[in-house]
């Protein structure tokens, strides 16, 4: 009788338990959401993710509230959302460095990218330009192969340090267009930029948003953009991908939450995020900051994912690549 009991106790527990589970889920959100940036504030991450939160949070009717943990190339932030509760409520803005280029250059990371996330949305690239100083004598991608090649081993390059996606855009493209340049590391592009200007830098690819001033002030000469098809942000530039067929590196931005995030939230956040990046203010402000876009269903977003992670892992180890 006692066991009858028991079980039957158990039985109507369980069907509350579910039922609360439910309803909680029917109502999501019912409480502001966080969304982990894990770079600090003011960066371009930082900025994409306060543009979109706010917009999002109107379509979801809560809001979105951005949370900066910056840190080991953005792996505290990462490792936080990784091991939040999987209820919508923690939300993380991951881009190539910590879930494509990361696992490449270390297999220490605390978290697995594929395993502990589940993916929502492809949120937005930002491609580069192959900058070149003004006393280059090449005016193209292809006239600048050729001098390399004419010259193996006198040319160089300028990067953000090593690891960075900055150097591996190059390693990519020294790869491709099977060039032999010496690798000049920085620890910010921005630094790098007088000596451009100078002509003591051969090539740098920089991102679009912060290398463009520096062309359109006429310091520096642009020879192309990284993305596979020409930018609405600088539409005048030709993929280097014409030169080099199916060259492309762009940083992307993507919505993450902690696995076992149910279909059904993982659905309602995912339906906001397009629908804000669908949005004219949206789309204008992003613009500005250099971000294109996108907007995708979850599993196109893994898939993206895991074909880049694929790309720069190679890299990483056919040009023994460490981040130092």
């Amino acid at each position: 009788m006692n066991r009858t009991r028991f079980l039957q106790g158990m039985a109507v527990a369980i069907c509350i338990a579910a039922s609360t589970a439910s309803f909680a889920q029917q109502g999501y959100p019912n409480k502001p959401i966080r969304l982990v940036v894990p770079f600090p504030a003011g960066g371009a991450t930082d900025l994409f993710a306060r543009t979109l939160s706010q917009k999002m949070g109107e379509k979801l009717g809560s809001s979105v509230v951005v949370d900066n943990k910056p840190g080991a190339g953005g792996g505290i932030g990462s490792d936080l959302a990784a091991k939040a509760p999987a209820d919508g409520y923690t939300l993380l803005l991951a881009t190539t460095s910590t879930h494509s280029i990361g696992p490449a250059l270390s297999a220490r990371l605390p978290y697995d990218t594929v395993r502990d996330f589940t993916p929502i949305d492809h949120v937005g690239n930002a491609p580069s330009i192959m900058l070149v100083p003004n006393n280059s004598p090449a005016k193209t991608v292809r006239e600048w192969i050729d001098y390399a090649r004419k010259n193996p081993g006198k040319l160089n390059y300028a990067s953000s340090g090593n690891g960075t996606i900055v150097q591996l855009t190059a390693e990519l493209f020294k790869s491709q267009a099977g060039v032999f340049v010496t690798h000049i590391p920085y620890k910010g592009t921005a630094l790098a930029i007088p000596d451009m200007i100078a002509g003591n830098l051969d090539v740098m690819f920089d991102s679009l948003p912060t290398g463009m001033p520096h062309v359109r002030d006429g310091r520096l000469r642009a020879l192309g953009v990284t993305s596979l098809k020409r930018s609405p942000l600088a539409p005048e530039l030709p993929p280097i991908a014409d030169t080099l067929p199916g060259f492309e590196s762009s940083t992307w931005f993507g919505l993450y939450g902690p696995k076992g995030l149910p279909a059904d939230i993982v659905g309602r956040i995912n339906t906001a995020a397009n629908q804000a990046l669908a949005d004219p203010e949206v789309k204008d402000k992003l613009a500005r900051l250099g971000i294109e876009p996108v907007g995708s269903t979850p599993q196109q977003f893994a898939k993206m994912v895991a074909d880049d992670a694929a790309k720069w892992k190679k890299i990483v180890i056919d040009r023994k690549i460490v981040n130092e």
